[in-house]
């Protein structure tokens, strides 16, 4: 069973978004972040029920579940740095892009009296900012729960179950190393291709017009720079090997029309239709 008191750190678009998640199911929801004007929306809101901008040891310690909402980089250097100020037996659990760098690392600093176990909720939107945030786009999405054997089957249960309280659809349970090299593929390097489809020629000229095939290959590419950069140096020899087969496929195009090889070109077609169906929601 989840706790009922659930604190969040970190109130962008995703803390936000499973802050009134939670809200909406019934928990109490806390928050920490270091812009109190983020922290006084949240409450205007109803998203959260109290929150402080301050690393306070009696705020943080009346919580036994905590969902750190940070970049990677900054949850790992928070746990370094403030670990001391969290109650012992507490769950701590994440929404990292990004598994290898961040769980073993967490894990392995992590006091012996508390358990990490890492998620990633395979929702979102381009815009950032906890007045951006929806809970609705948990609603049937995938939620991926990445333990290691330092886990306990209670915590990857709890972790489990707060993803179905929020509302995800499918909850999956695979490695951190499976994780990121799946991640790699169907997140980074479709970022990759957005931003050099936005970038690979002048287009400001192009919008008056462009159909929908334009607009739905680059909506991911309005982008967190900041995130999104670290995310891709993380999983750094990850993306370059998904990068070389996107390249590789792309060249296999090119040749078959500049030589004008039409079944090579529609035996590609067949293919990629036949597989873009098993993506298709139901």
């Amino acid at each position: 069973m989840i706790e009922d008191k659930i604190l969040i750190v970190g109130l962008g678009l995703i803390g936000g978004s499973y802050a009134e998640a939670l809200t909406n199911a019934g928990f109490q929801v806390g928050a920490i972040d270091v812009n109190r004007e983020l922290i006084g929306y949240a409450l205007a809101k109803g998203i959260i029920a109290e929150g402080t901008v301050q690393l306070d040891k009696e705020f943080i310690s009346k919580y036994r579940l905590i969902v750190f909402c940070l970049y990677p980089n900054a949850f790992v250097g928070w746990i370094k740095a403030h670990q001391d100020l969290i109650a012992p037996g507490t769950l701590i659990t994440d929404v990292s892009g990004v598994k290898v760098p961040v769980v073993y690392e967490v894990q392995r600093i992590l006091r012996p009296d508390l358990e990490f176990i890492s998620a990633h909720p395979m929702a979102g939107r381009e815009r950032s900012g906890v007045a951006n945030s929806d809970s609705s786009v948990f609603k049937g999405a995938n939620y991926l729960v990445t333990p290691t054997a330092c886990n306990t089957l209670p915590a990857i249960e709890k972790c489990k179950e707060l993803g179905r309280r929020m509302g995800f659809g499918k909850i999956s349970e695979l490695s951190p190393e499976e994780h990121d090299e799946m991640i790699g593929f169907l997140s980074q390097l479709t970022h990759c291709v957005a931003v050099s489809l936005m970038t690979c020629r002048e287009t400001s000229l192009m919008a008056k017009y462009s159909g929908d095939s334009f607009r739905d290959l680059t909506r991911i590419a309005a982008i967190n720079e900041t995130m999104w950069s670290e995310l891709f140096l993380l999983n750094r020899d990850v993306l370059i090997h998904q990068i070389d087969l996107f390249v590789s496929s792309m060249e296999t195009l090119r040749k078959a029309i500049e030589n004008g090889d039409t079944e090579t070109l529609k035996s590609v077609m067949r293919d990629s239709s036949r597989k873009r169906e098993q993506f298709d929601k139901k």
